[in-house]
């Protein structure tokens, strides 16, 4: 439980004078692996061949089965059949929690004597195998479809490249650590990173997946594509333990000034939100039933601000939301055709709009 006073915050004062979302839930039941998916795809991995050390194992009633002769804790909590970082893949062979990406940037180093731009196949023991490359249909492939400009760009792409691709006996300056003021890029925050098409030496690679230095010249010169995702490094990002809220908050703020101080301003739309809650309980249940949810979410509440010269002005629009109606909304705007785990009912973000 906890409560943070965040309106002196700067992000507070965006929210303020355009349109917040109380009402938006993250897309999936899980953590920043799975939301992240659910950005661009609306959908879950599939690991079907995933070892049994990475596979939750399930009694005869649907219940994480418990290792014989475990303890009891006064809690009543027992260990389980979790596997790896806590049960990476479901029975049926989905990929729910934190799995590392099968290209560099990944947490799993490269194969001793194999290609650099490969996390090694074997895996390692605290992360289990990486994600076999993926081949669901994304925003970027519908987007590609009709011919719409896209880009994500990640902040630290490029270093963490260049150190994913070390050789797998030199100790890693970038990804996942904060050492000597390290940016702690997150590998598993690259959802595409882990899709065929875009893998090491495509052409699809070189021109969607971008740093985010190239995002900040981008903005500048008025040459952003119609689509675009940006995502910052571990120590901007407010994850809880390893980051604080107000670097993220004066990080982001800083790209919304520049958003708006840029050539592109009078037809933009912007979306900030987060992959999930920051893990504090919240009281607002998620929609549930046929068109609302499904097996894999929406899950918790989290926060979202819609900003834009077409967006409401000091408005609080309590429309349901989830991630999936980011990609709605994207849909519509240029008429491509529907991802699939996109929900039926959830809104596409219209209600914020003032078009008038």
């Amino acid at each position: 439980m906890g409560y943070f006073d965040g309106s002196q915050m700067k992000l507070w004062r965006w929210a303020k004078e355009f349109t917040l979302a109380d009402n938006f839930f993250m897309g999936a039941f899980g953590g920043s692996y799975l939301n992240h998916q659910y950005l661009i795809c609306a959908c879950t991995p599939v690991f079907k061949d995933a070892p049994p050390s990475m596979r939750a194992r399930l009694d005869a009633q649907g219940k994480l089965e418990k290792k014989p002769g475990s303890p009891s804790a006064r809690d009543g909590a027992v260990e389980t059949y979790t596997g790896g970082l806590g049960g990476q893949v479901t029975p049926d062979g989905f990929s729910v929690n934190t799995t590392q990406p099968p290209y560099q940037p990944s947490g799993i180093p490269p194969a001793a004597g194999g290609p650099l731009e490969l996390a090694d196949a074997k895996g390692t023991q605290r992360l289990g195998l990486p994600l076999p490359p993926q081949a669901n249909e994304t925003i970027g492939d519908t987007l590609s479809a009709k011919g719409i400009t896209w880009a994500w760009y990640a902040g630290g792409w490029k270093a963490a490249l260049a150190d994913g691709t070390r050789r797998p006996s030199e100790k890693r300056a970038v990804i996942y650590t904060r050492e000597n003021n390290a940016i702690n890029f997150q590998p598993h925050h690259q959802p595409f990173n882990y899709f065929a098409r875009f893998a090491p030496g495509t052409a699809d690679r070189a021109s969607h997946l971008k740093d985010g230095e190239e995002l900040l010249r981008d903005i500048d010169a008025g040459r952003l594509p119609a689509v675009v995702f940006y995502k910052p490094v571990g120590r901007f990002n407010q994850h809880p333990a390893y980051t604080d809220l107000v670097s993220g908050d004066a990080h982001i703020a800083d790209i919304l000034d520049r958003l708006r101080r840029g050539p592109q301003w009078s037809r933009m739309l912007v979306i900030v939100a987060y992959d999930e809650n920051g893990g504090f309980w919240d009281h607002v249940p998620p929609p549930a039933g046929p068109g609302w949810g499904d097996r894999w979410g929406p899950a918790t509440r989290i926060p979202a601000i819609i900003i834009s010269p077409f967006a409401k002005h000091s408005y609080i629009d309590s429309t349901a939301y989830d991630t999936t109606s980011i990609l709605k909304f994207i849909t519509v705007r240029f008429g491509l055709e529907p991802l699939a785990g996109v929900r039926e009912k959830m809104g596409d973000l219209s209600a914020a709009l003032d078009l008038h």
